[in-house]
């Protein structure tokens, strides 16, 4: 079939999107991207402010795929992406109100007074923990209290949880959320012995464990990755475009879509969305009533991100780490904070430090319905205590974002969402659904999904034509 005649449509240009039109536009295939707003990025968006670099939503990415390479030397960004100091690599723990470092090997395991020696040798029966049921119906706190036990679940993997999803482990299915942790077990029998055997197969794969693999960001901050891609398929993005409905028009199909108040259409061969499932539920109305349930009972918890700014001289806690995570047993208003300064240059002047804190999420939502004024007060209050800062120093710059639907939640039976989207895509041939929903929430799982949505679309046309 001729490429120059089959019109591909996607839909949003966060990451997602944009890394899939440009496997497409590689191979020369005509399409357009339908942005609602007038920027590229989705939640990857940038500021500069008051000489502060604020990443309102993802700080960084790790390379764990070949792919985010391939794209930041096509796209001209090779000379702009910088990787994380060293420093970062150290991460923090909060217990009883004092930071300890994440052991990061046996040596330091065995030191570290972040977990008892009861716990310590409870690790030592990990490798003789039988296989689990059904892990699509298991949580993560499930999982890890049966092969590592409580502790390791309250002061390493709960808090790892608030980190990554914003989420809560009770409720996230520990094979949808976690696919490789679960398949250590089930591939190798256990973790310990699934990390030495694993490192031979990711090598063959030419993937790197997110364990190993390197922190990446850009000078300019994580939006300069999607703004690249976007400059690099020029006038085929197209902004202040909100979709509002997709209907079948003979074989293809009809997008109604508003840009800049002016109503528009599209008629479209193929059709990518990767827009959040909590608005890809109202324009997929007109399809079928179950594809919007699956849709909508995605859950998207809610996540204020607080930027802060002190001068370093303030700070009594070395900054000298990633950041630290909060257990939900400490009690704390907030999920953690990051080192942004110190994980990267270009964040912050000299003699200042910046930090990113994160509240909210699936452990505790209703604390964003509280006063604001109040929760942020409380917030900085414990912040400055952890950093061992002056009660009466006030930060030299601050700033909120507040994201009403933050991360999708991969919980317990997702794979019964995972099932029918695959079910609606045989159903409705044309349709592809992609985005964060599915497959993976970090932006290496994002583009690394991206290039497998790519095939898909390609061997769909192959077989069309």
């Amino acid at each position: 079939m001729d490429k120059s005649k089959i019109k591909i449509l996607v839909l949003g240009a966060g990451i997602s999107g944009l890394s899939t039109a440009f496997w497409l536009n590689n191979d020369g295939f005509d399409l357009t991207v339908l942005e609602a707003k007038n920027e590229p990025g989705g939640s990857m968006e940038t500021r500069r402010k008051d000489g502060f670099l604020i990443d309102y939503g993802p700080n960084s990415g790790l390379e764990t795929t070949p792919l985010i390479g391939q794209i930041v030397e096509e796209v001209g960004l090779k000379n702009e992406m910088i990787y994380a100091s060293e420093t970062a690599n150290k991460r923090y723990i909060l217990k009883n109100n004092r930071l300890y470092a994440l052991p990061t090997g046996p040596a330091a395991f065995l030191k570290t007074g972040l977990f008892s020696t009861k716990a310590k040798l409870r690790l030592l029966a990990e490798p003789f923990i039988g296989k689990s049921e059904d892990g699509y119906y298991q949580s993560i706190s499930e999982f890890v209290k049966r092969r590592l036990g409580q502790e390791f679940l309250d002061y390493a993997i709960n808090p790892f949880v608030a980190g990554v999803f914003a989420g809560n482990p009770d409720q996230l299915s520990v094979q949808s959320a976690f696919p490789k942790l679960y398949r250590l077990e089930e591939l190798y029998g256990g973790l310990v012995k699934g990390l030495i055997l694993g490192a031979r197969e990711r090598k063959k794969q030419a993937e790197t464990s997110k364990q190993h693999a390197r922190l990446f960001s850009f000078k300019n901050g994580m939006q300069d990755l999607p703004k690249a891609i976007a400059n690099k398929l020029g006038d085929k993005v197209k902004y202040n475009c909100r979709v509002e409905k997709i209907m079948k028009f003979k074989d293809k199909f009809k997008v109604l879509y508003n840009q800049g108040g002016s109503p528009e259409e599209n008629i479209a061969d193929i059709v990518l969305s990767t827009i959040p499932a909590y608005t890809a539920a109202s324009i997929f109305s007109d399809f079928d009533t179950t594809l919007l349930n699956h849709l909508n009972e995605i859950y998207y918890p809610p996540v204020k991100v607080l930027y802060l700014g002190f001068r370093k001289d303030s700070i009594g806690q070395p900054l000298d780490g990633f950041g630290f995570l909060i257990p939900e047993k400490e009690k704390k208003p907030f999920l953690g904070a990051i080192f942004s300064s110190t994980i990267f240059p270009y964040r912050a002047k000299e003699n200042l430090a910046a930090f990113t804190l994160f509240i909210g999420g699936a452990r505790s939502p209703e604390l964003l319905e509280k006063e604001n004024e109040r929760l942020v007060n409380r917030v900085l209050l414990e912040f400055k205590e952890i950093m061992k800062i002056d009660v009466k120093e006030d930060p030299t710059f601050i700033e909120e974002r507040m994201w009403p639907k933050g991360i999708p939640q991969y919980t317990l039976g997702y794979i019964e969402h995972e099932r029918y989207f695959e079910k609606f895509e045989l159903d409705n041939s044309g349709i592809f659904l992609g985005g964060n929903y599915r497959g993976g929430i970090s932006v290496g799982d994002c583009i690394k999904n991206s290039e497998i949505t790519h095939q898909r679309i390609k061997a769909f046309i192959n077989k069309k034509g």
